[in-house]
């Protein structure tokens, strides 16, 4: 096909991108990836459009084109738009490829809080431990941090550790959910006083995160602080913490 041909190709089918029918826009989007590089140029600039459908239309055919976009997007996380950045975050956490995790990270600090939460989404998916000082200073983001936490929780890497402990402590309330559970996870006995101090929180599933993290780190000296909460107002923190007694080797006098 000339160069001419292929352009109105792609044309048309960008155009068939904004039709109303799903299965056209489908085939568009499929029909797209298999045009490959030559179709990258177009479509990143579709990611600017004022619909949301069709940016994110266009990022799934840029993704299905394959490993080969991952440059272009990497440069298209520097455009001046907000929206084109935001979906070449997206895209890269959709490839999960490595080579998008330090762009990543340097997008946690974009000036855009869209821009931000979709390279948290991105760096989740991806879950590459290179990108644990990013989300830990991300912690302090009011925009992302609750995303920050949930992405730390998953990748357990014990650099996180301190960054964590302040976040159980704050006064969010979803910050203090992920960082019980991932000090648990981690494993670190700088853990263990915290996570002690917080079976007193306010948020049931705080305490309840909390208890089940003890448990993992075997930490005996929280069974009398536990014993308070078999009489928790909530039943599911009762139910979680009888079996953490039992899992520390505590049994009820008869």
């Amino acid at each position: 096909m000339s160069e001419d041909g292929q352009a109105e190709r792609i044309e048309q089918l960008i155009g068939a991108l904004r039709d109303d029918n799903d299965a056209l826009r489908d085939h568009a989007i499929a029909s797209l990836s298999q045009v490959g590089e030559g179709a990258v140029g177009p479509l990143i600039g579709l990611m600017a459009d004022e619909d949301v459908l069709i940016r994110e239309a266009a990022t799934s055919a840029i993704v299905r084109i394959g490993p080969s976009v991952v440059d272009p997007l990497i440069e298209a996380l520097r455009d001046d738009e907000w929206a084109i950045r935001e979906q070449a975050a997206s895209g890269l956490g959709k490839l999960k490829d490595p080579r998008g995790v330090d762009p990543l990270v340097k997008a946690l600090k974009d000036k855009d809080g869209a821009v931000r939460t979709a390279a948290v989404w991105a760096l989740e998916r991806i879950g590459d431990a290179r990108a644990v000082p990013g989300l830990v200073e991300a912690l302090t983001d009011h925009t992302v941090r609750e995303d920050a936490a949930r992405v730390l929780k998953k990748i357990g890497d014990a650099r996180a550790v301190d960054a964590l402990i302040e976040g159980l402590l704050g006064n969010n309330w979803m910050v203090r959910r992920h960082a019980a559970e991932a000090l648990g996870k981690i494993g670190d006995a700088r853990g263990v006083s915290p996570l002690i101090e917080s079976l007193k929180d306010e948020d049931w599933l705080v305490r309840r995160n909390a208890a089940e993290s003890l448990a993992r780190l075997g930490a005996k000296q929280a069974i009398d602080p536990l014993l308070s909460l078999l009489e928790d107002e909530n039943t599911m923190v009762q139910e979680t913490v009888e079996g953490v007694l039992a899992s520390l080797g505590w049994r009820a006098k008869s």
